[in-house]
């Protein structure tokens, strides 16, 4: 009978032990995993080539984790999977080029008017759009379809006002740094800076502001956080606050170290996506690990194979993830 009871309680074919090991540890299998692979490339390619691309994975890692950390908070909290934060992307991204070469004026205020701007934006589409559907009962296959359109009018009303050439920011795109023998672009350096600090700053607003507290009983059950006292619309409006912020952050960074061009957010899009499924839908904590460790991945692929297939190695290593452990990496009972 016990045996019968534990057969019917898992899947169909024995559990691998690197199933089970991952089942019971999987944030330590995740980290042991990463480690081989970087001995690994040490030992082949060697110290100074890993290091060197592990420089430009964080700097790609940080980006896709700001993305992430807001899309996974918006599904974990709302329920809602938009289509659109690659476009707040791009959005973020104009409005920088908007201040630091329109204007003229420094790259630093272009950043926070990126930030101020699609965080506006985000509360803006929460109050004409989705707070509305929700009042209507709206089901997710609709806010899907909705989602979607809005990413092409974004997409498109950005490219009508812009047009669709590559522009640039104007940012020192030549100077480098020398870091223990590692060089890496000024402005590279100063995107990796600001994405850890910010990263850091996400992770213990969520971990310890009573915001953060409200945000995670709200992911959990939105009924019992209301009957518990929590302003559960208040939380929403900080909820698209935050996300839209940090996308604006991420397009204003990732346009910084690119080109400006209307398809920006929706080349993310993917990568994106990939972050939140791996770090766990709705875990905010699994994002904003899964994004630094998908772009160090990423990047370290480029130095076995040709550096126009580095985007599928990712998906390749998001598949393999997903075959061992569905829920994601990070993935845990509490949504946020």
């Amino acid at each position: 009978m016990e045996a019968g009871a534990e057969a019917i309680g898992r899947p169909a074919g024995a559990l691998t032990r690197a199933q089970r090991l991952a089942g019971r540890y999987p944030a330590r299998v995740a980290i042991a995993l990463v480690v081989v692979i970087a001995l690994t490339l040490v030992a082949t390619e060697g110290l100074h080539d890993t290091a060197q691309t592990s420089l430009n994975g964080l700097s790609y890692g940080a980006i896709y984790a700001l993305g992430a950390v807001g899309l996974t908070l918006v599904y974990g909290i709302l329920k809602l999977v938009n289509f659109a934060h690659g476009d707040f992307l791009t959005f973020g991204a104009y409005m920088a080029f908007l201040v630091n070469v329109t204007w003229e004026l420094p790259f630093v205020l272009g950043v926070v008017m990126a930030v101020v701007a699609t965080a506006a934006l985000g509360l803006l589409l929460e109050r004409i759009m989705w707070r509305p559907m929700r009042g209507k009962g709206a089901g997710m296959l609709q806010l899907l379809l909705m989602s979607i359109g809005l990413a092409l009018v974004l997409r498109n009303v950005i490219q009508y006002i812009w047009g669709s050439e590559l522009r640039q920011l104007n940012v020192d795109v030549f100077s480098t740094v020398s870091l223990l023998g590692l060089r890496i672009g000024r402005t590279e350096l100063i995107v990796v800076v600001i994405g850890v600090v910010v990263l850091l700053a996400v992770g213990l607003l969520l971990r310890f502001s009573l915001l953060g507290k409200q945000m995670r009983a709200v992911s959990d059950s939105i009924d019992l956080a209301e009957t518990s006292g929590i302003d559960t619309g208040r939380v929403i409006t900080y909820t698209w606050l935050l996300a839209g912020g940090l996308a604006g952050l991420a397009g204003a960074l990732i346009g910084a170290i690119t080109n400006v061009k209307p398809e920006l957010g929706f080349e993310l899009l993917l990568p994106i996506f990939a972050v939140v499924v791996l770090g766990g839908i709705g875990n905010a904590f699994g994002a904003l690990s899964a994004g630094i460790v998908l772009g160090l991945v990423i990047e370290w692929s480029t130095l076995i194979i040709d550096a126009r297939w580095k985007l599928a190695i990712g998906f390749v290593v998001l598949i393999l993830a997903l075959m061992i452990r569905p829920q994601g990496i990070f993935g845990k009972a509490r949504a946020v």
